[in-house]
């Protein structure tokens, strides 16, 4: 683990020559979400994976956090890196920070991979976030991890493999309930930031989300994609909010193939 002088907490993989993707993991996890993907990439790229503010073994932001401070941490840790630009693949809440920065920071976005991100929701879907962040601020993140779960991984899977569910779990819960309702909100209320983006994105996109996340849904995804010019859209069939670890064979084929036309090697 390497540390920048913010306090993020980082890893970096694979080859000091290889193009830069940077991974952003979703609210309540830490970069160990991407245990199954780093493997995969880190013979093509040079893999950067980092703690969100807050986050993991990443200090809390000094006020209350949204999306443009959580982009310009990773523009600092670019810095850090003496790295002038980056493709980055982003996760649910981490798909917005990456949509934030390429807003933000357009000449260093080399192309994007968003993934089980939200857009705007209905406003049914729009209560029951509102709800859940509700919950989280009276009562901590215990009191939502089990529904996230579910709605997480398919059934059939979450059954067989309890050591993954209490891996996730210890994750979540590791989160400190007075900052976790407002990482929260940022999930819930942040949309507006980063819809109908001015200037438009305009570097290689990839949107994927799976057919049953029914928080982050292929009609968001397509909703995501239309509004980036080019931009690809992929749908997995039979999985839930967390196939890149559920089935990180097919996430990361896809996500290998995108990215090594995106931003090839030599």
């Amino acid at each position: 683990m390497m540390r920048a002088p913010d306090g993020t907490a980082y890893d970096v993989y694979g080859p000091a020559d290889a193009p830069l993707v940077v991974l952003v993991h979703g609210l309540g996890l830490t970069r160990a979400v991407w245990d199954l993907t780093i493997p995969y990439l880190a013979g093509n790229f040079r893999v950067l994976a980092y703690d969100i503010l807050g986050h993991g073994q990443t200090p809390p932001p000094s006020g209350t956090p949204s999306l443009t401070p959580l982009a310009r941490q990773l523009a600092d840790l670019l810095d850090h890196s003496s790295a002038k630009a980056a493709a980055l693949v982003g996760f649910s809440l981490g798909g917005m920070i990456a949509r934030r920065f390429a807003q933000d920071f357009a000449d260093r976005t080399q192309a994007l991979v968003i993934m089980h991100s939200p857009h705007r929701r209905t406003p049914e879907a729009q209560a029951a976030i509102l709800a859940r962040v509700a919950q989280a601020s009276g009562a901590g993140p215990a009191s939502t991890v089990e529904a996230a779960l579910t709605r997480w991984f398919t059934d059939e899977f979450r059954m067989a493999n309890p050591s993954v569910m209490n891996r996730v779990r210890g994750w979540v819960l590791a989160n400190d309930p007075k900052t976790y309702p407002s990482f929260y909100s940022i999930l819930a209320d942040g949309i507006d930031e980063i819809v109908a983006p001015q200037p438009p994105i305009c570097c290689p996109t990839l949107v994927m989300t799976a057919d049953q996340d029914y928080g982050n849904g292929p009609d968001m995804s397509m909703a995501i994609a239309a509004e980036i010019a080019g931009a690809e859209t992929i749908i997995l069939p039979g999985l839930r909010h967390m196939a890149l670890m559920e089935d990180p064979v097919r996430t990361n084929a896809a996500l290998g193939r995108f990215l090594q036309k995106a931003v090839p090697r030599g």
